[in-house]
């Protein structure tokens, strides 16, 4: 494979310790990667694979999509519509507490609006990546790389699309002209061939690793079976999604990283549990900075004065979330902060403080909580833009692959992989957690879907599996759900622009 010589936007990478501060450690062991690529100015198919990377990330130059990947309207579409998570409904809140939290979706919504046009960018930016290459019929293994990654990242962008409004137009080619974007919507199953079909050729040719740690976040065979796996089991096509699973299982590639409380530290960003990371990083004084409104929109919204400005509070636990946990589950103190309360011991993923008792909400997103002593190194006191998006972890293979045996009345494999999730939770106090016993296929199944619950807290993953599962008519009904809610409506600016090919879904 041809040397990569050009800036990896937006990825980072461990090397050894050079500077030791206090309460951040291993923080200041990352370091951006300070290699060059010969096409940077000329955009070759090296530089626009290792770009995409970088626009999922950035919210701030163009091209970016970070805001409809890891921000404000993103955890909107996915955070907010699930019983589990909601928006702190102060003033600058007010609006989007009542769209998302309560679904009334309009036409017109400003989130929506965004999180549709920057998917479609960087579904652009990717059809021109594959179109370079098709034109220049580059077939070297780096090549296949790069036209693998662009793959891999339109797939990622239609599995969202195509969850969260359907029927979407399929635009897998390069556009030249405004009118060529002038398409009709695909029926879903349509939208899933091409995800599919996506991520078997990025199966094919991405690598199983990157030796070279300067590549720590790059897309991985692994990626592509997670992903693929996942939009398998959406269709309830268990027996494929089950086998991808467990080829990632038998690779040995991954493990479930212990503690898991511990799993959310900066420290433990890329981890053994990590599949797929969308990368941020903040050097000293913030003079290298590629940072992320992912820690931010979601940090505890407290105050200077009170040392607790960590973010915008725009995703915290709801009551239901937190009487959910069984006993004991060592993943709730590893999961939310409570106001009035100790932050937990560092095994609990603390840092010895004690919450303020805040009264605007009683819990917060500890997944994003950071060591104030990495704030203070950044600089970026009024959040915590260094924070990675753990898009894709071992652990959802896991459950996955006991997801799908169950289906397939597989009960003792599907109880196998169950118990594998909580033991690493349990890590090793037999006084919680027992493992699960069940008596047919009903049984196990609700016990998968607790599990997945608990297990991804906070991590966009509920609302999907409620509409996924035909839960959501009765576990979201009392918050205003609907059939209709399981998609927004398409936005009428896209509709607008589409010169009447694009038809509004059915009932808005």
């Amino acid at each position: 494979m041809n040397k990569i010589k050009r800036t990896l936007l937006g990825l980072v990478l461990v090397v050894p310790v050079l500077y030791f501060f206090t309460g951040c450690k291993k923080f200041l062991d990352r370091k951006p990667l300070e290699a060059t690529l010969d096409d940077l100015t000329g955009g070759g198919l090296e530089g626009q694979a290792i770009g995409l990377y970088g626009a999922l990330r950035n919210s701030a130059s163009e091209p970016y999509v970070g805001d409809g990947f890891q921000s404000i309207p993103w955890l909107g579409m996915q955070s907010f519509r699930s019983d589990d998570q909601e928006i702190v409904a102060d003033a600058g809140a007010a609006g989007w507490h009542q769209t998302y939290d309560f679904f009334n979706y309009t036409k017109d919504d400003w989130g929506a609006g965004v999180y549709w046009d920057k998917h479609y960018v960087f579904i652009g930016l990717c059809n021109s990546l594959l179109q370079l290459a098709d034109s220049l019929q580059l077939t070297d293994e780096a090549s296949l790389i790069n036209v693998a990654e662009g793959r891999w990242m339109r797939a990622f962008a239609y599995f969202d699309l195509v969850r969260n409004f359907g029927e979407v137009p399929k635009i897998d080619f390069k556009i030249y002209n405004p009118s060529d974007a002038q398409v009709a919507k695909s029926s879903v199953a349509d939208i899933y061939a091409l995800i599919d079909a996506d991520l078997t050729y990025a199966e094919q040719y991405l690598p199983d690793s990157w030796l070279d740690p300067k590549f720590i976040g790059r897309l991985t065979k692994g990626s592509a079976k997670t992903l693929h796996a996942k939009s398998l089991i959406y269709q309830k096509q268990y027996a494929q999604s089950l086998a991808l699973c467990e080829d990632i299982i038998n690779s040995n590639q991954y493990q479930l990283f212990v503690p898991y409380a511990l799993l959310w530290k900066t420290a433990n960003e890329n981890s053994s549990e990590s599949i797929f990371e969308i990368q941020a990083y903040q050097s000293a004084g913030r003079a290298i900075d590629y940072w992320s409104w992912f820690g931010t929109s979601q940090g505890v919204r407290g105050s200077d004065a009170d040392g607790w400005n960590l973010g915008w509070g725009w995703n915290t636990p709801t009551q239901k979330l937190v009487d959910a946990y069984e006993p004991g589950d060592p993943r709730k103190q590893g999961t939310i902060l409570f106001s009035g309360k100790p932050d937990g011991t560092s095994e609990e993923g603390g840092y010895g403080r004690d919450v303020p008792p805040y009264t605007n909400a009683k819990y917060w997103n500890k997944k994003v909580y950071v060591d104030p002593a990495e704030q203070a190194v950044t600089g970026d006191i009024h959040g915590a833009g260094f924070v990675n998006y753990r898009a894709l972890r071992y652990a959802d293979v896991i459950l996955m692959a006991a997801e799908a045996a169950n289906e397939l009345g597989q009960g003792e494999l599907a109880a196998q992989y169950l118990e594998m999730i909580r033991a690493r939770a349990r890590n090793g106090n037999d006084a919680v957690l027992p493992k699960v016993d069940f008596v047919d296929q009903m049984q196990m199944r609700k016990a998968i879907q607790h599990e997945r619950r608990i297990e991804f807290a906070m991590e966009q993953e509920r609302f999907y599996d409620l509409v996924r599962w035909g839960a959501a008519d009765t576990v979201l009904a009392p918050l205003g759900y609907q059939p209709k809610h399981k998609y927004f409506p398409i936005p009428q600016n896209a509709i607008t622009a589409s010169g009447g090919k694009l038809l509004q879904n059915p009932d808005y």
